[in-house]
Parts: C-alpha cells; structure tokens; sequence
C-alpha cells in the first residue's frame, strides 16, 4: 500500500490540501478579550437589545460570549462566521450556560442565510432539552427535540450534522435528534445561536464541510 507524503494512504496530496480546506476550528486563544473574534459578526433575529458578543476570560483561557442579559424574550442572539458557506456540513462547539432567568444555553445555527433564515440546535438547561428547528422568515419551528439531564454548569458539546435534508444532533457525543427537513437547502454561513437573555460561553467551535459547497 502506497503512502503519500503526509502519511494518508490513498489520499492525493491535493485531496489532502482541500480536506483541510474544508475544516476549521477556533479556539479563540489568540483574539482580544473584550472584541468580536476576526472574522465573526454579531446579528439578531428580532427586535430589542442584546446579542452583544466578544471575546472574555475564563479562567482556564479565552471563549467567545454572549453577554447581555436584555435581550426581550424574543430575540435570537447570534454569531456568525463570515465568508465561507457549507451545506453539507458537520460542527460543534463547547458551551457553558453562565447565566439566564428567560432562557439559558445555546448552540449551533448553520446554512444561515441572513438573520431571518437558517437551522438551529441548542441545549437550554433551564428548559432540560436538546432541540433543533429551523428559523424562516423570521418564525421559529422545531423539528424534533429531546429530554436531557446535563450538568447546567457544566461544558457541554452540542454537534450538528446535515447531509442533504438529513440532520443529526448530538449532545456530548450522544445522538439525540435524527430529523428530515428540506425549508432551507442552499448552502450557508455558519456560527452560534442563543436566545433572550442567555449569558453563554462558547468554545472550540469546529466546523467541515462533508461535500463540495
């Protein structure tokens, strides 16, 4: 069996160039506390304050946050990586719920296409559910969702994966949601999600694309 320079059996040199491409990861250690991550832009689905996000301490390193503790019980605080847009798609990230008396937690939002379309799944210890929905035009719907007992002060992983209309949620590892949904099929951005007032960490958010975008 043949190896390749980098030590991939039966992989081309320029295979391997575009696999990494194709994943990235941030672990926000380099980014100025106190500002947004280069390269993320803050927006808000609804009206009101909140979705205030940038980068703080927390004892054991740095993670992006969002921080207000305003936002009205409608609004959806998001994140977004700027630039590259996935379809086909698998990312995670760690959160932390700090704080929240509407809503706590968070999650992922991927093949956003602006701030009013795009899927989302979240883990809100208040509530003790993993979800997913889909946000169009503006109107939340969930497609599946799940009773959890996750430590709320506690990391935890949220992972999402879609492959055409086939999407599948993990918290910590475990799959929990195995949905179809076909409301937004074009490929899109890619960030974090948390809704009202929710004060969450988020860390090693990981991002791959499964196709070509």
């Amino acid at each position: 069996m043949n190896l390749n320079p980098y030590g991939l059996a039966g992989m081309t040199v320029v295979g391997l160039l575009l696999a990494i491409a194709a994943s990235k990861s941030w672990d926000f250690e380099n980014d100025a506390e106190g500002k947004l991550p280069a390269g993320w832009s803050a927006a808000k689905t609804g009206e009101g304050p909140g979705s205030v996000w940038k980068i703080v301490a927390t004892g054991m390193g740095r993670a992006l946050a969002q921080a207000s503790s305003e936002g009205p019980n409608s609004l959806f605080n998001l994140c977004i990586v700027e630039g590259a847009k996935y379809g086909d798609v698998d990312l995670s990230v760690r959160v932390k719920a700090i704080s929240g008396e509407k809503d706590r937690g968070g999650g992922l939002l991927w093949r956003y296409r602006d701030k009013d379309n795009y899927y989302v799944c979240r883990w809100n210890p208040l509530e003790n559910n993993f979800r997913v929905y889909h946000v169009v035009d503006g109107k939340r719907t969930q497609l599946a969702d799940a009773d959890v007992a996750a430590a709320p002060d506690d990391w935890h992983t949220v992972r999402a994966v879609q492959q055409g209309n086939h999407i599948q949620c993990y918290l910590d590892g475990k799959l929990l949601l195995d949905v179809a949904d076909g409301a937004l099929p074009d490929a899109g951005s890619v960030g974090v999600w948390c809704k009202s007032d929710a004060v969450s960490w988020f860390d090693d958010f990981q991002v791959q694309s499964l196709g070509k975008e």
